[in-house]
């Protein structure tokens, strides 16, 4: 069974092409988004929460930019872990406070046996080694090996794009 796509309007359109670039850093971004649109505050979140209910947005989240703030070693942490446990390891990775985003990924053997990935920042290498190291005594016996993958160069993170219709 296939489900119909959602569809957007007028204004839901231009809700995204105000926000997909960032929030206005200003105590109530989304009443200079609804002006900016033409709409009340109120009818903004409510078609916020609808696309998010509805799955035409998955989230609306911060991305802070790690070495702005002085976070210049980022390194991805990739674990091979039981795939029984995965859920269970993975959400007790995922809630560390120096883990920034947590996922499961398919093994690739017999090139590749990790299957989870876990994003580390530090001031430094010694500072994301000690945290694995933290990690790696939290997974215990099920941590059946491990690695750091450091980054060497800045990515632009951005999501989807949708181009202005105007």
């Amino acid at each position: 069974m296939t489900s119909e796509p959602a569809i957007i309007d007028a204004i839901d359109r231009r809700i995204i092409e105000e926000t997909q670039g960032g929030l206005p850093l200003v105590p109530q971004p989304y009443h200079v988004v609804a002006n900016t649109i033409g709409i009340e505050p109120n009818e903004l979140m409510r078609r916020l929460k609808q696309m998010l209910d509805s799955g035409i947005i998955r989230r609306i989240g911060l991305v802070p930019n790690h070495y702005s703030l002085g976070y210049k070693a980022n390194g991805m942490t990739v674990w091979d872990l039981p795939d029984e446990l995965i859920t269970e390891l993975g959400d007790k990775i995922g809630r560390l406070d120096y883990v920034s985003h947590c996922y499961q990924r398919p093994r690739h053997q017999p090139l590749w046996n990790y299957n989870l990935f876990a994003m580390v920042h530090g001031r430094d290498r010694g500072e994301v080694s000690a945290k694995v190291e933290m990690m790696a005594k939290l997974l215990g016996e099920h941590d059946r090996g491990h690695e750091i993958l450091y980054s060497s160069k800045i990515l632009k993170k951005t999501g989807l794009r949708i181009g202005r219709g105007r």
